[in-house]
């Protein structure tokens, strides 16, 4: 029977993010070629590498920290073992903020979840991962009533996290529902599943569903959200038969908001991210604490905010970076171009850091930058019949 080791008091945050944490190792191995590196594979081989160093990823990191650094009061919760991957989680956590790992929760005999990354130069990076103690996540990880002040809760990749999915999310769904009972907020980030795991072969559309009455805001990836909502679709687009367009873009967040979501996020890579709401004004009302303070302008919109133009250094963590953005302002009551803005402007700042996270900036500096003109990157999406919105660098349908 798993025992949780003693943790120290809750900290009385505003903004929740549970779900999955890891700790990744990243290996270098330059320019090695393929089939040196293969060797290392063989038994009895050995191939000298270089370097390695090791970060936090995962949604409570990169969400979670992203929001710290932004200045919000963040708590961080999920499951870490009570092993040295785990303490090296904590200690690495703790350098964005004394005391912000104390939500981690050791659990006794269940290994910390980790990844080698295999990092070659100048190619895409090759990841071993061991899921470890987020396959045992459950609703009862989040005590609501250590956390008085929570407005707004973010769960990232369930996905990742069996528990979070199997009997059709069921624990995932007690939690969104104990959350909205409490009239907190509830935000839902997806992984993308390999489609050759027990994971993959998930009755996805039926989990979501299940927990979709319970979302007020869905921000999946565009390969996430097609692979649970149409299989079929998802295979076009994933070979190049199926381009993102305009029309694939209104029945894909029609198909989220037809669930039960009032705001729906799609994060479309290079192409920034797709918002589109509810024209229920009374879903809109009963988002919970962070509903929109103004109403009409979140209320049947629809927009696309594209990627800030700058120098990618790296995209770890961009994507939760973005959500980070959108959330932050979402908890300050800002109009939905704001919440936009701020999101693609978070995941921009993040990409321009050699690591996840730790280039993303203060609010105020976040608010400096985009008044200074910040230019945007064209998107290949096409879109006819949208326009350009001068005021706000958004593309908006035309009037």
């Amino acid at each position: 029977m798993e025992t949780a080791v003693k943790q120290k008091d809750g900290v009385d945050a505003q903004i929740a993010v549970a779900g999955h944490i890891c700790l990744d190792i990243y290996i270098d191995v330059g320019r090695m070629p393929l089939e040196t590196l293969s060797k290392g594979l063989q038994p009895g081989q050995l191939v000298k590498i270089g370097g390695a160093r090791v970060a936090t990823g995962g949604a409570v990191s990169n969400t979670g920290l992203s929001l710290k650094r932004l200045g919000l009061d963040v708590a961080l919760i999920s499951r870490v073992g009570d092993d040295m991957f785990g303490q090296t989680v904590a200690m690495v956590v703790e350098q964005f903020g004394k005391g912000i790992s104390r939500d981690l929760r050791p659990i006794e005999g269940e290994p910390t979840s980790y990844s080698l990354v295999i990092n070659p130069a100048e190619r895409d990076r090759s990841f071993l991962h061991c899921p470890g103690v987020n396959d045992t996540f459950l609703s009862r990880d989040v005590d609501f009533d250590e956390l008085p002040s929570l407005r707004l809760l973010h769960f990232g990749y369930p996905p990742l996290m069996r528990t979070m999915w199997i009997n059709n999310g069921a624990e995932l769904v007690d939690l969104f529902g104990r959350a909205r009972r409490r009239g907190v907020t509830t935000s839902l980030d997806m992984a993308w599943p390999d489609p050759a795991s027990e994971a993959g072969k998930a009755d996805w559309k039926a989990i979501l569903a299940a927990v979709g009455p319970l979302t007020d805001v869905f921000l999946p990836s565009i390969e996430e959200a097609l692979y649970m909502v149409d299989p079929a679709t998802y295979a076009k687009f994933s070979s190049g038969a199926l381009a993102v367009d305009a029309q694939l873009l209104d029945w894909l967040s029609g198909e989220l908001l037809g669930i039960g979501a009032a705001v729906v996020g799609v994060k479309l890579g290079a192409d920034g991210m797709y918002i589109r709401t509810t024209d229920d004004e009374k879903r809109l009302n009963a988002m919970g604490a962070c509903r929109p303070g103004d109403v009409a302008n979140w209320r049947g919109r629809r927009l696309v905010s594209p990627c800030f133009d700058i120098k990618v250094a790296n995209t770890t963590g961009a994507g939760d970076s973005t959500i980070a953005g959108f959330l932050a302002a979402m908890v300050k009551g800002l109009p939905i171009e704001a919440a936009a803005n701020a999101a693609c402007a978070t995941g921009a700042c993040n990409c321009q850091g050699a690591h996840a996270v730790h280039s993303v900036p203060s609010w105020d500096e976040l608010q400096r930058r985009l008044g200074e003109g910040w230019g945007r990157r064209p998107v290949s999406i096409s879109l006819p019949g949208w326009r350009p919105d001068g005021a706000t660098g958004l593309i908006v349908p035309a009037k």
